[in-house]
């Protein structure tokens, strides 16, 4: 009688009701047969037991199809970067506290007056390994400047001559973002044709003879050469290029109370070229391999041609990204906390030449901070388009485009396939409504 009563108040399909139907079913069977208690305790217990395996088998089965679905049918979200306000610091890329104790344990080595030995590239030496990535990521960023000048040709680009907007597409969109200082209120974009330096953005850097010496000071911010950064990382992991000299050192260099001690000038060596070299890396052939070979000054006429160039620019954009990422985990790379400034090297220059938010309470000084790869080549976001030749973008439908970097939007526009990173970032998976049906979409 208690299991009937309390039934109404189970849950349909429960566990607790399957076990109050089990015990119901066996009070009936017991007041017809009259049992005694040892057989009716083992009955019912049989009975929950296998009520119980079939429901949690069940359960189990549900949930490993919901995850199999989840994992096949989910793909990362990737969403753009916020641009951070002028007022804002940079986020730091090592926690605050990691690099508080980082540097309370060097300073308690620096008070201790014994050689301590430094790992490479820290103690000047070359890391052998990435020799060949450094001229991979060169050879890299040369074929895609010569990728990207030929689509630019094929493809027409438009760029804002008051700010630095580039749209890709026969005219440019009339979205209401213009920020430059020579803007009207109205924030329209005044369109010219653009280049490719419109499409890749360049960051410099001092170029360093000695990566270990001395900074740059502000006195010889004018007389030390300046280049791109990320060719200055590849000189400074193991590329040779006549025009910007550097030295590669055969001993390496010691910490001895917090200075640099050098041995090298006291006993040079007597041949340095094959000093830093393995002696089963065989630098004939691989030098052999690595010549540059004539660019190709023809245009792209068909369309099987854009397609294809299309889609080497893009690999060649990839692997220029993998390569400079692997060569920054080990070299310095150090940035502006408050402006683009970069300097490739162990330390930043001390050139007062920033501009930023509240310079004159440094004195013009960049607060230096460890760079991401975003600071050693920063990424255009232009706006995704459908059709190249379709209608121009409209400001009331913004919030329902989409956006990719103009290396990238490019290639696809071109014909390449859009890679998985940025597909999310483009809203493919986005339908973008007609003005009348605005006022029926959430």
């Amino acid at each position: 009688m208690l299991a009937r009563r309390g039934l109404a108040g189970v849950f349909h399909g429960s566990p607790s009701f399957l076990i109050v139907q089990a015990l119901v079913k066996i009070d009936s069977e017991a007041a017809l047969r009259e049992p005694s208690p040892t057989v009716f305790a083992q009955s019912l217990n049989r009975r929950i037991s296998s009520q119980s395996d079939s429901f949690n088998a069940n359960v189990r089965s549900l949930i490993s199809e919901t995850q199999s679905k989840s994992v096949v049918d989910s793909t990362p979200y990737v969403d753009i970067p916020k641009p951070l306000p002028k007022r804002k610091r940079k986020p730091l890329v090592t926690p605050i506290k990691d690099l508080i104790c980082t540097a309370r344990k060097v300073r308690e080595m620096n008070q201790d007056v014994t050689e301590r030995v430094l790992q490479r590239p820290e103690n000047g030496l070359l890391v052998r390994r990435l020799v060949p990535v450094a001229h991979e990521v060169y050879q890299a960023r040369n074929a895609l400047y010569e990728g990207v000048a030929k689509l630019v040709d094929a493809i027409p680009v438009q760029a804002c001559r008051n700010c630095s907007e580039v749209h890709i597409g026969s005219q440019g969109h009339q979205l209401k973002t213009c920020e430059g200082p020579m803007s009207c209120s109205s924030k329209n974009h005044v369109w010219r044709k653009g280049t490719v330096d419109d499409i890749l953005v360049t960051v410099e850097s001092f170029h360093l003879y000695d990566r270990i010496g001395r900074a740059v000071t502000h006195k010889e911010r004018f007389m030390v050469d300046r280049l791109p950064a990320i060719i200055e990382l590849c000189i400074q992991a193991g590329l040779d290029l006549p025009d910007y000299p550097t030295k590669r050192r055969a001993y390496p260099v010691y910490m001895v109370a917090g200075k640099i001690v050098d041995f090298e000038k006291c006993s040079p060596p007597k041949d340095s070229n094959s000093l830093d070299v393995d002696e089963d890396f065989e630098s004939s052939d691989f030098w052999d391999s690595k010549k540059q070979p004539k660019r190709d000054e023809r245009s792209l006429s068909t369309a099987e041609e854009i397609q294809r160039m299309a889609q080497q620019t893009l690999q060649t954009w990839e692997d220029m990204k993998s390569g400079a990422r692997k060569l920054m985990e080990k070299y310095a790379v150090k940035t502006c906390a408050y402006c683009p400034e970069v300097q490739v090297g162990p330390k930043g220059h001390r050139a007062r030449i920033c501009q930023a938010h509240k310079h004159q309470l440094r004195d013009g000084q960049h607060g230096w901070q460890e760079a991401t790869f975003d600071d050693l080549i920063p990424p255009k976001y232009v706006w995704h388009i459908r059709d190249l030749n379709g209608p121009p973008l409209e400001n009331k439908l913004r919030k329902y485009y989409g956006m990719a970097p103009a290396v990238v939007e490019l290639c696809v526009q071109g014909g390449a396939t859009v890679p998985d990173d940025y597909k999310s970032m483009m809203r493919l998976d986005v339908t973008i409504p007609d003005f009348d049906e605005i006022k029926f979409v959430a």
